[in-house]
């Protein structure tokens, strides 16, 4: 992102040969302080401080004291970005790419935002500030000079780039790059795609990309993601789970995730157990259809979020 001018996050790293001006640079920043393990840390090796002595204490016990390991022999000081977030999802074949849509998910386990990260607990297809202004930003700032980057450095990329943005007042940052597709939000951006999706696939594999054209339907999609009791910590399995297929929405697919046939019976099998995705017209429309069609599911301990797009709405609402 630095070689091509692609924008993120103000950040350095810091080890022990140079702990002193990991804590001069902190004084830089603006709290919250962004503190990241620079190795694999099983996903925990993120800190949030508001406080600088804290941060400053923190990153004293991540490199002295080993806090997180190994992953933490080097951090990740990095700036807080102050926005709303979004994913965009694009394809490449290495020479041209197309984007397929945008989402913002949501991965904490209550609603409001409340109680530790988990895989996601829903997500919404396309996010209504990602309009044409927006997205030719996210296409000329970072699409373009990470695509081309990439193939400048003679490693081009083929297959599907998932970009986490911030925005910041209308402008895109780069929180991070996946190099897949990402869940809860595929359930919600390929129902979405007019296009035969075998087809893209299939174009992208022979390297043909700028012979199709990606088109998206208007509807928006809304995805319900239903978790065991107790996940994203310890859950139990082999709840049986009960439908009325009557009563499920036309316009609900039912993926499932976590499940598995128990002699006969389907059976939660996991932490995340099926995403419920709808389209209509709107936010208000596509999450009233999810939300009736978790009501024709049932298992014991059965969570998920009740609140499911309501941020995008009120947003929607305030813009107009």
């Amino acid at each position: 992102m630095l070689r091509h001018g692609i924008p993120t996050a103000a950040y350095q790293s810091f080890g022990k040969d140079n702990l002193s001006e990991g804590r001069a640079f902190l004084h830089t920043l603006r709290p919250p302080y962004v503190l990241k393990a620079d190795g694999l840390a099983a996903g925990k090796g993120v800190l949030i401080l508001d406080n600088l002595n804290e941060a400053s204490e923190a990153l004293d016990e991540m490199i002295l004291s080993g806090r997180f390991g190994a992953a933490g022999e080097r951090v990740v000081i990095e700036e807080f970005l102050h926005g709303i977030e979004i994913s965009v999802f694009a394809i490449s074949d290495g020479n041209n790419w197309q984007v397929l849509g945008s989402a913002k998910d949501y991965k904490r386990i209550g609603d409001g935002d409340t109680g530790p990260n988990t895989g996601g607990m829903g997500a919404v297809s396309p996010v209504p500030f990602a309009n044409d202004a927006f997205m030719q930003k996210v296409n000329e700032r970072i699409l373009e000079p990470t695509f081309r980057g990439l193939q400048q450095e003679g490693t081009p990329f083929t297959g599907f780039l998932f970009v986490g943005l911030m925005n910041c007042g209308g402008d895109p940052y780069v929180i991070e790059y996946n190099v897949r597709m990402g869940d809860p939000e595929t359930e919600v951006v390929i129902p979405r795609l007019a296009n035969d999706f075998g087809e893209i696939l299939q174009m992208m594999q022979a390297g043909k990309m700028e012979e199709i054209q990606i088109r998206s339907r208007p509807e928006t999609a809304v995805g319900v993601v239903l978790v065991s009791g107790g996940y994203p910590g310890d859950y139990p399995k082999g709840k049986t789970i009960q439908s009325q297929p009557a009563a499920m929405p036309a316009e609900t697919i039912c993926y499932h995730a976590g499940t598995s046939d128990i002699n006969g019976i389907l059976s939660t099998a996991g932490g995340r157990v099926m995403v419920l995705s709808s389209l209509a017209s709107g936010i208000e429309a596509a999450a009233a259809l999810s939300y009736k069609a978790v009501d024709a599911i049932r298992f014991e301990g059965m969570n998920y979020r009740s609140d499911i797009g309501k941020d995008l709405i009120a947003l929607s609402n305030l813009s107009e």
